[in-house]
């Protein structure tokens, strides 16, 4: 037979079809996905538009390095993979500081990018138009990169970039797709769940969990070690379960410092927290849940674990098999989801243990810690003189006056190490960066908190930005997203009109007089006059008894059916650069290899 001599087969149904950006949002809702992040341009205004139209959550930021902070932030405070996209050539490369974070920090976040059509991008040529190779200039920072050349490889390209940020140990991928194949039809098949193309809830072995429940039993001063991930995966109410089956203290990792409620009481920063190396140096049994074991935590081998290394056992919970052992050797490691995890080990130990020996004494201790450090804070200035209101001051009446259920952000470099010593209150959502230490992500970081976590539970919960001047400079034109979005947040800064830790290390390095080269700017900046140009409303406060007060007002203005609010704080430069408090342990986290 002939090709011409083919029955025809017109008569025959064709599958019905659906356009790439429709099918790319299809797989995203799959995952509980309800917030986009981007600067729409021709490739993704369709996207934008369905999206918008299907109920999410779509924000266009000032800046796509905010977009993708704005993304991250989503992720932390929902458990689930986000969305950003960039326009093709600056638009991608705007988003490489927020894309670099993403792989530093383990934020599971999707990043999109546009692109030229292909026969544009194959063509020998000179001289193109908002063209640049984008794939190569992003594979170093992402766990995964595809390119949806064809519309038939949308589902496995979306479905192995989730299926690869969101194993082992989480991070980014990059999805790009060229202009050629948005409107291009795929075969509408039904969208697979999460856990019929992943591993999810991945459970230990049960040989193991039964080795871990044996060493916590017979421990006699066990604690939890609490990390970054505990909060990101929203397994708080697992782990308190396992705090309250081991009775024993919870120490927070510096990433990890979102407060488990009920728990608020037993619960120590490592480091900061006096009664937390009190309790690291007499444990016996330690079980790490949701973190690294990194330089912040000492690798969990030198100096306040070092007397007991010989004798104290490690149990790590670690999705990543590769990280067993690696920081530091592990006695038994329980590889799988902390999600699933935790509660397999709480099963594991029956009725539980008794108190922990020290337990009562380190609850004691924390509480009256903090009660003096606030009591100590009084003896500073109070800017009510000549002298400004002291950092430690401020940090203490700032967040005295934080909402309970409000969800804290936090930026910036001296004031940060003044918030770990002297915070006041123990929120249940803290959005930082930690690993990375990249400053101005903090008004971002809150809008894309604020705005997941409304779409998520459907609650507008207050939030509060405690920042420093340098820091808040980096992306405040993000304040006119808040302002659009009418985002119940606060936003204290801390002003000395210079960058408060190099303006230290000059210090400590060549001593008192020294010029102190590129870290002192304006000082005719103000803030809440910035924020009242970009719809907001401002107010300067020169007092550490004005704070409270400033920051009540902030809410009720909130409440009423008000904006975003800033508040503009002058700190004493002096203070913050040569007075950050056990500055010495923080330095510690830079060992350069000794450690």
């Amino acid at each position: 037979m002939s090709y011409a001599d083919t029955p025809a087969t017109t008569n025959q149904a064709k599958p019905k079809g659906v356009p790439v950006y429709k099918r790319i949002l299809d797989l995203l809702e799959a995952e509980g996905i309800k917030t986009l992040f981007g600067i729409p341009d021709p490739n993704f205004v369709h996207l934008c538009l369905e999206a918008e139209s299907r109920g999410w959550t779509v924000v266009s930021p000032r800046h796509e390095a905010a977009a993708g902070f704005m993304a991250e932030a989503a992720s932390r405070i929902t458990g689930k993979p986000a969305v950003c996209f960039g326009t093709l050539g600056p638009g991608l490369a705007n988003l490489m500081p927020a894309i670099q974070c993403c792989k530093v920090e383990n934020s599971p976040v999707i990043f999109l990018g546009g692109q030229r059509a292909r026969i544009t991008e194959q063509r020998v040529r000179r001289g193109r138009i908002q063209f640049v190779r984008q794939e190569p200039m992003i594979q170093d920072s992402v766990k995964y990169s595809g390119v949806i050349e064809y519309a038939d490889q949308v589902d496995e390209i979306v479905r192995e970039a989730i299926r690869i940020s969101m194993s082992g140990t989480p991070g980014p991928s990059y999805i790009e797709y060229p202009a050629n194949v948005i409107l291009e039809e795929v075969e509408d098949t039904p969208i697979l769940p999460p856990s019929r193309y992943r591993l999810t809830q991945q459970g230990a072995d049960g040989d193991r969990l039964a080795e871990a429940a044996k060493a916590i039993m017979e421990a006699k001063n066990p604690i939890l070690l609490v990390g970054h991930a505990v909060h990101t995966t929203k397994s708080g109410e697992a782990v308190k379960e396992l705090a309250l089956k081991m009775n024993c203290p919870v120490i927070q990792t510096s990433g990890g410092t979102s407060y488990i409620k009920g728990l608020e009481d037993r619960t120590f920063q490592y480091v900061f927290s006096d009664a937390s190396i009190d309790a690291v140096e007499e444990c016996d049994v330690v079980v790490a849940l949701g973190t690294e074991l990194g330089e912040p935590l000492h690798f969990g081998r030198w100096r306040h674990w070092y007397d007991g290394e010989a004798s104290r056992k490690w149990i790590y919970v670690q999705q990543d098999a590769t990280a067993i052992g690696v920081n530091r050797p592990i006695d038994i490691p329980l590889v799988g989801d902390v999600r699933a995890v935790v509660p397999q080990l709480t099963r594991a130990l029956g009725e539980g243990r008794p108190e922990a020996p020290g337990l009562a004494r380190f609850m004691k201790d924390g509480a009256e810690e903090l009660a003096e450090l606030a009591e100590e804070t009084l003896t500073k200035s109070d800017g009510t003189g000549n002298v400004a209101c002291h950092t430690s001051r401020f940090i203490v009446e700032a967040t005295k006056a934080f909402p309970p259920e409000g969800i804290m952000i936090r930026d910036g470099g001296a004031s940060v190490v003044f918030g770990w010593t002297y915070n006041q209150c123990k929120p249940h959502d803290v959005i930082w960066n930690q690993n990375y230490g990249h400053i101005g992500t903090g008004l971002p970081y809150a809008n894309g908190a604020l705005l997941a976590d409304q779409a998520e539970t459907g609650v507008a919960r207050p939030g509060m930005l405690v920042t420093s001047d340098s820091s808040f400079l980096f992306h405040i034109g993000e304040l006119e997203v808040a302002v659009r979005k009418n985002l119940p947040l606060v936003c204290v800064v801390a002003v000395d009109f210079q960058w408060g830790l190099e303006v230290g290390v000059y210090k400590r390095t060549f001593g008192q007089g020294t010029a102190e080269t590129g870290t002192h700017w304006s000082d005719k900046v103000r803030f809440d006059k910035l924020a009242e140009g970009l719809g907001a409303r401002g107010e300067f406060v020169a007092t550490a008894q004005e704070i409270g007060p400033a920051i009540e007002r902030a809410y009720a203005h909130i409440k009423a059916g008000g904006g975003p609010s800033v508040i503009h704080v002058p700190i004493d430069p002096k203070a913050n650069s040569e007075e950050m408090p056990k500055y010495e342990r923080f330095r510690t986290w830079y060992a350069e290899g000794t450690q």
